[in-house]
Order: structure tokens, then sequence, then C-alpha cells
């Protein structure tokens, strides 16, 4: 016999298995009232259409829609940033990064309305349920994590196709689709189909944002953006909000084919998982931040942040966002963010985005210590003794040899 749910709320996004999860948790959890929640973390108007209506013919009695879009960008993509995260050389964190968000808001909405358990749509292959599962376990540790998939007996989604159709409720989903994709302010991931075979070329159908490389525009377009206590806060001229800059770069770079990648990567829970990653605005502001870095940090804090950076990308992507961890890596990135200030001149063509100017009032970079002509600052004698102490362990260890 389940155990009493009087109310959960669902992360509901109107696809096939969240649609078949109010029923499931109605039948399972008797008398139980289901409350949907979705986040709109700037999928795109088109995801949210209709929502509300489907999920009460589904059975659910409130849809609470969230507008997390600002604060998304504000407050985790942002930070993350100045980090440097990038997970395993490649991956720019955009579905991982909404997850804390996504689970903040969820757990808002159950203390809104009451509610004693929280349930995700996720599935027990994959890393968002550790993401989900563990902002919870931080936020709400009295809450009951219901995951559907991890439970009842369908495996596929002619099960779920089924499921509905004996209920007679409503679905436009199909047998028919291709991809699982997702899509958020920073990027849309697309996986399954062809993907799934490693030695399968991407086609076109599984890029959604960009143009091909090949397709772009054969003229090259520049963008100037201003850089703040390491944030672009400006672009061509034009402040815009944290969304307001990822939304526009994304419009812009994408036209030029900026953004596309196609990795194999390591899920927490012991997989690979092949996915093409669209990320075209956040590839421009990446190029951006880095270029104001090499001017502006010396060799030892760019060796220091980028170990900071790789501890922040796997800390994201562990779903670990709500720990003392995350304060402390951010405290080390804040600590250079405020000498992180300048003006970028950034080169988009055929899906190369290249930094061809950069100035920064906090710049290391010295013309008069770097020339290759006469200068009157720099002694090249004082080079012999730098280098005979730098070199005096080896030298030691040598003659040290030699007497053997």
């Amino acid at each position: 016999m389940s155990e009493t749910i009087k109310k959960v709320v669902l992360a509901y996004s109107g696809g096939l298995d969240t649609s078949a999860i109010i029923p499931w948790l109605k039948e399972t959890y008797p008398g139980c009232e289901v409350v949907a929640f979705c986040a709109d973390v700037g999928q795109g108007d088109e995801e949210l259409e209709g929502l509300e209506e489907k999920a009460l013919a589904s059975g659910a009695t409130e849809c609470h829609i969230v507008d997390l879009k600002e604060e998304f960008a504000a407050d985790y993509i942002y930070p993350t940033l100045k980090t440097g995260a990038i997970y395993e050389g490649t991956y720019l964190l955009g579905t991982s990064m909404a997850r804390p968000v996504i689970a903040k808001a969820h757990v808002e909405v159950a203390r809104k309305v009451g509610a004693d358990a929280v349930c995700h749509g996720c599935t027990g292959k994959g890393n968002d349920q550790i993401r989900f599962e563990g902002c919870f376990a931080a936020l709400a540790p009295d809450l009951k994590v219901i995951a559907p998939w991890r439970e009842w007996s369908m495996e596929s989604r002619e099960d779920l196709l089924a499921y509905l159709a004996e209920r007679d409720i409503p679905c436009s989903a199909s047998l028919t689709k291709i991809y699982s994709r997702d899509a958020n302010a920073w990027h849309i991931s697309t996986e399954g189909g062809e993907l799934e075979e490693t030695w399968n070329q991407p086609s076109e159908q599984a890029w959604v944002w960009t143009k091909s490389p090949e397709q772009a525009p054969n003229e090259a377009e520049y963008l100037t953006l201003a850089v703040k206590n390491g944030e672009v806060v400006g672009l061509n001229g034009d402040t815009l909000t944290p969304y307001q800059m990822v939304v526009k770069l994304n419009e812009i770079a994408a036209e030029h084919g900026v953004g596309r990648v196609d990795i194999v990567e390591n899920r927490l829970v012991g997989m690979k998982s092949r996915g093409c990653y669209e990320t075209p605005g956040g590839t421009v502001i990446i190029a951006a931040l880095e270029a104001i870095r090499e001017l502006v940090m010396d060799k030892r804090s760019r060796e220091w942040l980028h170990t900071v950076g790789e501890q922040f990308a796997h800390l994201v992507y562990d779903g670990r966002w709500f720990t003392p961890l995350k304060d402390s890596l951010l405290g080390a990135a804040d600590a250079y963010s405020a000498d992180m200030n300048g003006e970028v001149v950034l080169k988009l063509y055929k899906g190369m985005v290249t930094a061809v100017q950069k100035r920064s009032p906090n710049s290391l970079y010295s013309e008069e210590f770097a020339t290759f002509g006469a200068d009157d600052v720099y002694d090249q004698k004082h080079a012999e003794g730098f280098i005979r102490l730098y070199t005096l362990s080896s030298r030691i260890k040598a003659l040290k040899d030699q007497e053997k």
C-alpha cells in the first residue's frame, strides 16, 4: 500500500513523460492533489503555449508557470562564467546551470501550496535526477521526492502513449520523435537519433539554433563587448542585463554558425553520452572574458583560476550548487573579478569567434617592457642571475649524478 501523500508539486513540461506522470501520481497515491510547476528559463514561448490547459486536462489541480529568466542569467550563468568553468574542456554547462534555479523555484512553489512531496520526470540513467535531488536535499530535506521513472513499470514511449490512451488523456506526442532536446536561454541540447552511434556525423536536423558554418555569411561581423567586474555588461555601446545580453548574442552569433559542439561526455552515473550542444551567445561571452583575463591576470593567478574553473565545472555538472564549496569557489573568482574590466572587439566568421582587439585599465601588458626594439626599462643582463637561481635545483642534481 502506498504511503499517504496529500499534495505533490510536479516539475511539468507538457511533454509525454510529465503528461503521464500526473495520472500516475493520482493512481499511485489515492487522494493526492497534483500541482504542476513549470520554470520559464528562456526555453521559448512556444514551449509554454497552452501549458496550463494541458496540465489541467491531465488531472492537475493547479499550474504555476514561474518566470526565472533574469534570475537564471544573473545569479547562475554569470557567476559560473566568472570562474571560467567548462566541463571536460568543451561543454558550457547549459543544462546543468539551469537545474538549481529550477529546483529552488520548485521548492518555493511546494512551500507556497503546502505540499508534502515534490516530483520530477528524470530518468534513472541521467544526471538531472541527481541535480534536482541534490538541490532538494539542501533546500527541503523534509519533502518526499518521487521519481516515477525509478518506480513505475513503463519503459518506453510506446508504454506511455498507451497509458494515456487508456485514460483518454490528450497528448500531442507521437512515436516519430527522433531527438531528445532541452533548451533554455543559454543553450539547446540535442541527444538521441543518429547521435547514439558515435561514428555518425550529425545531420543538419541535429542543429536547431545555429546555421552551419558553410551556410553562414561570407562577411565577418564585429562586436564590441564591455566587461565590468568580470561580467559582460555592454554590447556595441548598449548596456544590457545578463539575460538580454545572452538573448541578443544568441541571435547574432547563431547567424554566423558560432557555438556548435558535438561531444561524448562522462555522466555522473558512470556511462558516457553523446550530445550536440549549441551555445552561440555564450561562446561569444566566454571569448570576451578570456581576452580580458589574458591582459589582467598574472601567470600564477591564471593557473589558480583554471583550477577553480575546473572544480566549479564539476560542481555544477554534479548538482552541488547549494553547498559551501560553491560559495568558496565563487569567492575565489570574485576576488579576481574586481580587476576584470575592459573592452573587447570580437570577430564572428564561419563558426569562429576571435578577439581581435582588447584593452583594460588594469592590463599588465606593457609595450615598453615587451618591445623587441630598444628600451630603457629592462636590463637583459638581469636574466642571467634569475636563470641561475631558477635552475639551481637541476644543477645540483646533475652534479650529484656526476659524482656517482
